[in-house]
This record gives C-alpha cells, structure tokens and sequence, in this order.
C-alpha cells in the first residue's frame, strides 16, 4: 500500500482536482466558499428550534428564561445564515465583476426578512398541526403532534425553504428540504405553493413536486405523489421553467398510494381521490375519484 501510495495516488489526486476545476463553474469563483451541508443544517436545527423548542432543543428549556432562550437563538441564526447566504449569492453570481458588498446587503436582507416572518410562519405551522390534531383521531395532543408526527419537521423545514426560495436564494432551500426528506421520507420541493391547514398523514414516501400547487385544508397520505407526466420535453431536454406538476384545490383528501401528474391536472375542491389511484386529468370539484379493476371512476360527491 504504501509503495502505491508514494506513486499512483498522486495520479489520482490530479485527476479530481482537474474534475473539480473543470466542472463549468468560471474559475473566478473557485475561491468562493461555498455552502456547506452540515452548516446549512445547523442552522435549520435553530430555526426549527426558535419555532419549536419544546421539539427541537437540544436541551430543556426552563421556561421562565424562554425570552432569552428565543433572543439567544435567533442571534446565532442571524450571523449563520447571513454567512451561508452571502457565500452562497457570491458563488451563483451571475456577473463577471459582481462587487462582494452587493451579496453581502442582499444576504442581510434575506437574512432579516426571514426571521422578522418567523411568528408568521409559526401561526401558519400551528393551522398545520391543528389539521393533523383534527385529521387523526388517534392524536391525543397538539404536543404529541409537534413532538413526534413527522410531518411538522417536514412541512415546517419546506415552510422555512419556501421562504428563502421565493426570496431567489439558490441551493439552500433545496439542502433544507431534502434533509427533511431523508429524515421523514416526505419530499416536498421547496417551490411548491402549499396553502394553510395542510396534514400529511403518516407521511412515508410523499412527493410534491416544485410547481404543484395546493390549496387550504388539505391532506394527503402516504405514498401519494404529486408529480410531472414526464421530466423531459419532446427533444429529450429537462422541461424547466415550465408548469409540470398538479393543482390541488381548497378541501381536498388525497389517500395512501395515489399518484397525480401533469401541469394541467388540477383536482377541483372539495373532491376526494381515493387510494392507488392513477390520475392524469382534471377531476371537477366535488367528485370521489376512486379505482375499481384498474379503471379510475368518478363520482360526484
């Protein structure tokens, strides 16, 4: 080994390096450092922390010192997540001779804009936990919910990316939610539009695709995908930019195992599509979709 060592692995070392430096990147920005997973994931641990403590302390809170505890936390996501961002702006800089204080404002900015709509979000994400409370019957608490349901992390972490992504911060929001994703099995694309009481039901294996969007008092239940007809347009080429996932209107159940696709399927309100359906067309509002012999039928409500 160590005669391999001291010939061949020099070898191999230039080779990645020349991988690395060639991977399209302009070398100008090679010298950025950019977005490390594991601070990325710090800082959503603080986040999700300053949202929920009783879930997502590390430690117990005494909480006659919760106002510090709180204040204490969102110092340190103020200075995390500046950094990330402005690391993060530079590298995706689109200009040949970006100024770096440019980035930095922006990263403030962001920064700022996020934590100020942190008690917003929170109202939002108990409206969640308040639909999973009043969705299963086998809840016995808002905390039970908060503490051991997985999707508050899940919709809590996409609530958080989809912030910072309408905010055209790239990379990050995608980091937070594919964390989440390997730790509940719930992907939901952070640009996904996802309206208020939404419940996730047992969770494991949802998709939502980026540009589904979803409507107010909604659940779904695991195995359910919202998802594209197809990731590629006719000449083979990634279909971006373009609308390619469903609409789910206002009081929709979507159950276990269901997949729905194409950008121009929207499942009208009030509808109900039942489980291991294939659904690849509109469902007017107030319809129960539901498979019979491998044949989807609809019936009005």
């Amino acid at each position: 080994m160590q005669d391999w060592i001291n010939t061949k692995l020099v070898k191999v070392t230039d080779e990645l390096e020349k991988s690395i430096m060639d991977s399209g990147r302009p070398k100008r920005r090679v010298q950025v450092n950019v977005t490390d997973r594991n601070s990325i994931y710090d800082i959503l641990d603080l986040i999700l922390t300053a949202l929920f403590p009783i879930a997502f302390a590390k430690n117990s809170i005494d909480m006659a010192e919760i106002n510090f505890f709180i204040g204490n936390t969102l110092r340190q996501i103020a200075f995390m997540l500046e950094s990330e961002l402005n690391n993060i702006f530079l590298f995706c800089c689109p200009k040949e001779n970006c100024k770096s204080e440019h980035c930095k404002q922006l990263a403030s900015q962001v920064t700022i804009d996020l934590i100020e709509n942190l008690p917003q979000l929170r109202e939002t994400l108990m409206l969640d936990v308040e639909a999973a409370y009043n969705g299963d019957p086998a809840s016995k608490s808002l905390e039970e919910i908060i503490l051991s349901y997985p999707c508050v992390e899940a919709i809590a972490t996409y609530r958080v990316a989809n912030h910072l992504y309408d905010n055209g911060v790239p990379l990050i929001p995608r980091i937070m939610t594919e964390r989440a994703h390997s730790r509940t099995g719930i992907d939901i694309n952070p640009g996904a539009t996802i309206g208020n009481y939404f419940f996730i039901d047992h969770g494991t294996g949802v998709v939502i695709g980026e540009t589904c969007t979803i409507g107010n008092h909604v659940t779904i239940y695991q195995g359910v995908t919202l998802g594209a007809k197809s990731p590629l347009d006719k000449n083979r080429n990634p279909r971006r930019g373009e609308k390619r996932h469903p609409d789910v209107e206002d009081n929709v159940i979507i159950y276990a195992n269901s997949t729905i696709l194409g950008g121009d399927t929207v499942i009208g309100e009030n509808s109900i599509i039942g489980g291991n359906t294939w659904v690849l067309e509109s469902v007017p509002p107030n319809s129960k979709v539901y498979s019979s012999q491998n044949n989807n039928k609809i019936k009005d409500n």
